[in-house]
């Protein structure tokens, strides 16, 4: 006889939607690297319970939200009429983004009609393959990258075509690589400047380029400025240097000719401003694509929590003073981090922009005379974390790279100083081979 339990399984079991696996869901045995991670950084522990982890694989800030943004919120939270839900947002936020983007890019923008608040970006980058992707239609990722647009896609029935980002094209998509059939059904198009994981900033001619490729293919393309505020020195785009980045800005892509007739920009609050676990953004863009975003939006949510948004609204309006100096910690770290690797003869890209550094894999190391091969960038990173006690993050995506994060925690000039320190002794111990 078989148990009512078992039979329940059996009926969900036989109706769980073919994009999870259908009655295979639950059953696949992969591992997925973040959870090789955990689980490596776990053994190494156990194995050496008095260990110190250095962890640069954390991908947050480090640090709290401004006191005066929590106490906006606490302000804010206080009165009863926000209670409320608030749909679409609330006008001081929009308001706020617009005078932000005028600011800092010259985009002028009516905040009532091409600005829309977004509960988290992820959730921005799941609702927008609603507005565009039919069955067979096609959107462009960039590849490593973040996939959530494309996992939607496919979920609508639509494919994902990826685009490597590789060191031969200055870790920007080759668009002259996609193959004529895959633009004839391509909708959407994914760019995420300055980049994660490689650090890499856009300039302005690459943003051209892509808005003409658009244009040309009928591509609607979703631009992630995430890490928008996070950007060092020098010429954008062109390397690191200078004085922190008070002074350099990522261009817009709605900025630059055709710009709004083809792009949507995607606006965080988690990584400029400390913000992650409030779950606020925005999109930007034409009056027709940010209607249009509504319209879908209007199913998903019914709007962030409106003290939320009032203490998004006062960062904004106050990024000149709440940013330069995350901006400056991150530079100052990440300099280090490279000239650390470099000088131990690792290839790393200097830092441009986010607080990532991006590094390839050696292709082995000497231990007590024998040789161990890193077949992957998995396997150097577990090398370093049960070796070195070093945590980092995998990707293969697009050759053998991993990736540091400047987010790690250190209250005092000085423990940044010996953390960075400690890595530098730690893997000057190892004979790596490149």
């Amino acid at each position: 006889m078989i148990s009512s339990d078992s039979a329940r399984e059996s009926l969900i079991r036989g109706n769980i939607a073919q994009r999870l696996g259908g009655d295979k869901y639950g059953t696949d045995t992969t591992v997925y690297k973040f959870e090789k991670i955990k689980r490596a950084k776990r053994s190494a522990l156990e194995l050496n319970p008095a260990a110190e982890l250095i962890d640069l694989g954390i991908g947050e800030p480090d640090e709290g939200a401004d006191p005066a943004i929590v106490e906006i919120l606490y302000r804010e939270a206080s009165k009863p009429e926000n209670r409320f839900y608030s749909d679409n947002g609330v006008s001081e936020f929009c308001n706020s983004a617009g005078r932000y983007l005028k600011r800092r890019f010259a985009l002028d923008v009516d905040a009532s009609t091409q600005i829309n608040h977004v509960v988290g970006t992820k959730n921005a980058f799941a609702m927008i393959p609603f507005m565009f992707i039919n069955p067979g239609d096609v959107t462009l990722m960039t590849v490593p990258g973040y996939p959530v647009m494309g996992t939607a896609t496919k979920n609508l029935g639509g494919e994902v075509y990826n685009m490597p980002l590789e060191a031969s094209n200055g870790f920007f998509p080759d668009f002259d690589a996609v193959p004529k059939s895959i633009l004839q059904r391509a909708k959407l198009m994914y760019l995420n400047y300055p980049n994660n994981p490689t650090g890499v900033v856009a300039t302005t001619e690459f943003f051209q380029r892509a808005i003409d490729f658009a244009r040309k293919n009928g591509i609607v393309i979703v631009s992630d400025v995430a890490y928008g505020e996070l950007v060092y020195g020098g010429d954008a785009g062109r390397g690191a240097g200078g004085d922190g980045g008070a002074e350099v800005r990522q261009p817009s892509i709605l900025t630059l000719p055709g710009g709004l007739e083809c792009a949507i920009e995607v606006y965080s609050l988690s990584k400029m401003f400390n913000m992650t676990g409030w779950r606020l953004g925005f999109v930007v863009g034409s009056p027709l694509v940010v209607g249009a975003f509504a319209s879908v939006k209007d199913n998903f949510d019914s709007g962030q929590f409106r003290p939320i948004q009032h203490a998004g609204a006062y960062a904004l309006d106050n990024a000149e003073a709440i940013t330069p100096p995350l901006v400056a910690k991150y530079h100052r770290r990440l300099t280090a981090l490279h000239d650390v690797m470099t000088g131990l003869g690792f290839e790393v890209l200097p830092p441009q922009g986010t607080f990532y550094l991006y590094i390839k894999a050696p292709q082995g190391v000497v231990v007590d005379g024998v040789v161990t091969t890193f077949p992957d960038a998995q396997s150097f990173c577990t090398f370093l974390i049960s070796e070195a006690f070093i945590v980092s993050v995998p990707w293969d995506d697009s050759g053998a790279y991993i990736r540091f994060s400047a987010t790690f925690e250190a209250e005092t000039l000085d423990e940044e100083s010996r953390i960075i320190q400690k890595v530098a002794h730690v893997l000057g111990q190892f004979e790596f081979k490149f």
